[in-house]
């Protein structure tokens, strides 16, 4: 069952300071051989956060990783009108841009796992294609 993969557990996982570095690891391991996916918003903002946060090369070996454990999904033109969609209809949640994008094509792949640590927004949303998501870990 495929598994999409939010932007807090690739900062934690790659982070060896992250508190959630310890849970971040052990899932990612649990779920490597379903090859996860890393919708491409996601891949962007970790890369940005692993600039800021520890360089510009450990953020490059951070992308290698990403490209050789993942599969990256790309946005339609109709997830990104789903997107805003959502963000829309959720305004008082205020969904970050990967987050929705998560949710977008969560319900084009008929996507119903996700990894996060993010109870919230993924608790609060609605998807059109399961009654709730699972989440991981």
């Amino acid at each position: 069952m495929a598994i999409l993969i939010d932007s807090n557990i690739l900062v934690a996982y790659t982070n060896r300071r992250d508190v959630r570095h310890p849970a971040a690891r052990q899932l990612i391991d649990q779920i490597a051989s379903k090859r996860p996916i890393v919708v491409m918003p996601v891949l962007v903002e970790v890369f940005y956060f692993a600039v800021l946060h520890a360089g510009y090369l450990p953020a490059v070996d951070m992308f290698a990783l990403v490209l050789a454990s993942f599969d990256i999904e790309t946005l339609t033109h109709d997830d990104m009108l789903r997107m805003q969609h959502i963000m829309r209809h959720y305004k008082d949640a205020q969904f970050d841009f990967a987050d929705a994008a998560i949710m977008a094509v969560s319900e084009r792949l008929g996507i119903a796992r996700i990894a996060t640590f993010d109870r919230r927004d993924f608790t609060v949303y609605r998807p059109v294609h399961v009654t709730h998501y699972e989440l991981l870990p």
